[in-house]
């Protein structure tokens, strides 16, 4: 694996599940055990009962664009060779969303509501980093 030269994530005591699943190529979210609602990002409360009691669960890794951006300028010099490339918030069958990356499509393609599923891009030992693409 070469040098990963773009900005990786900070991982705190709240994170620290999510990102451990990612390396195992797994989405893993916390569950409120008391409502049901399944959130990102981690947090010791339920925002919507505030509960204490969480589970993890591992997400089926399929949603839908819920919105998108197509970058046309490089804000990070890493992202320089990726251009244009997108940034979309996906909605997961799960109920979370989560801000990633839209792969295996030209950028025009990229549609609202457009179906899309993970794809985990192993980018240092540490971490492995999940995009999505069309199924």
């Amino acid at each position: 694996m070469g040098e990963y030269k773009k900005p990786l994530p900070n991982i705190n005591g709240d994170s620290r599940e999510f990102w451990a699943g990612c390396k195992e190529h797994e989405l893993r979210f916390q569950k409120c055990e008391v409502c049901g609602h399944v959130r990102w990002p981690a947090s010791i409360i339920c925002p919507i009962c505030y509960s204490r009691k969480t589970q993890w669960i591992n997400a089926e890794g399929k949603g839908k664009v819920y919105s998108f951006v197509v970058y046309h300028v490089a804000y990070d010099p890493g992202f320089e060779n990726d251009l244009p490339y997108v940034v979309a918030d996906v909605e997961l069958e799960e109920g979370p969303r989560l801000l990633t990356n839209i792969v295996g499509c030209r950028p025009d393609e990229v549609k609202c509501d457009m179906p899309v599923e993970v794809t985990w891009e192993d980018v240092t030992e540490e971490f492995s980093l999940p995009n999505f693409k069309p199924p």
